[in-house]
């Protein structure tokens, strides 16, 4: 698909780019640990030469929550990234106000690490499940929050309706989240014909898709495996949802996509909070604004107010915001 391409695209670019952003650091507070970034290419740079590795302030396995932040964050990535690429900025920042952060890469194929979230979203459900079992184990916690970007916002939420994990689950942040699919420049509209003029179609876009990218027809509009968990019930009781949107976001077509209305869901633009934000699908994960918007979500009794610098789309914010 398209997005595959756009996405190695956007890392070669940015391993350009690093060269010239990795003096653009920003750091944390004094007391802070681990330095933050807002930026897209210096994430690729890590990947590139650590796909296995876990981004900073991450998978510290002796982390034990607080009275302050009882439960920890486990960070799921989007399609076609890792844990290294997609969460090289929340994760320091997360771990620099006193959470304990976990992540994890799921659904790499073969031999290569450099590139997850690949099968069918049934199978990887499976090891986030897995994972968020290691995490309450090893830390004692009763609940986890969830953190998702991209498929992150979707395939959890089948390890939450089919697999048993909404009772595990308090807080769900979701970054360009795609709760209705996305059109994906026509894509989803060729499905749905598929699906009304042959039968044979689901299991021959399976045959067609598994072999690279089984995930990929799942998060169209539409999908069949979209339309399976959204009869089990979309915001579910329990789990507390918040949604940060970019009417930027060139992949989830149309935007609006990541909008739901319940009583437990909010629902953010990003535009709406900061007009110089330009973030597009992939920058969200390195945007201060949404880095805000995340923390105010886990910890709304100490909600701070959202910093607003310029953003650019594939590249980051242009200077650090206020204080970090």
């Amino acid at each position: 698909m398209a997005q595959l391409s756009t996405r190695r695209c956007l890392r070669v670019a940015a391993c350009v780019l690093s060269i010239a952003s990795g003096l653009a650091l920003s750091q944390g507070a004094a007391a802070s640990s681990y330095p933050v970034t807002y930026l897209f290419a210096p994430a690729v740079a890590a990947n590139a030469t650590d796909p296995t590795g876990s981004p900073p302030g991450a998978n510290d396995w002796s982390c034990r929550p607080t009275p302050a932040h009882p439960r920890p964050v486990v960070l799921v990535h989007g399609l076609m990234g890792t844990m290294q690429d997609d969460w090289n900025t929340m994760s320091p920042l997360l771990a620099n106000h006193g959470y304990c952060v976990f992540a994890l890469t799921y659904g790499t194929e073969g031999n290569d690490p450099y590139f997850g979230g690949l099968p069918p979203m049934e199978q990887t459900a499976q090891q986030l499940a897995s994972f968020v079992q290691r995490v309450l184990a090893a830390t004692g916690a009763g609940k986890v929050d969830l953190v998702g970007h991209s498929e992150g916002t979707v395939m959890p939420r089948y390890y939450m309706e089919f697999l048993g994990g909404a009772h595990n689950v308090d807080h769900y942040v979701m970054l360009t989240p795609i709760w209705h699919g996305t059109a994906f420049f026509g894509a989803a509209t060729v499905q749905q014909l598929c699906y009304q003029f042959d039968p044979q179609c689901t299991s021959q876009e399976a045959t067609y898709f598994n072999n690279y990218c089984g995930a990929c027809p799942e998060l169209l509009t539409g999908s069949k495996f979209l339309q399976e968990l959204d009869a089990r019930g979309m915001a579910l009781p329990g789990v507390t949802y918040t949604d940060v949107m970019t009417q930027y976001d060139e992949l989830v077509q149309p935007y609006t996509s990541g909008y739901l209305a319940a009583r437990n869901v909010t629902n953010i633009v990003l535009q709406t909070q900061c007009s110089v934000d330009f973030s597009d699908h992939l920058t969200v994960a390195f945007d201060p604004t949404a880095g805000q918007d995340m923390l105010n979500a886990l910890d709304p009794a100490n909600a701070q107010p959202v910093p607003c610098v310029p953003v650019i789309a594939g590249y980051g914010a242009l200077y650090p915001p206020p204080g970090g």
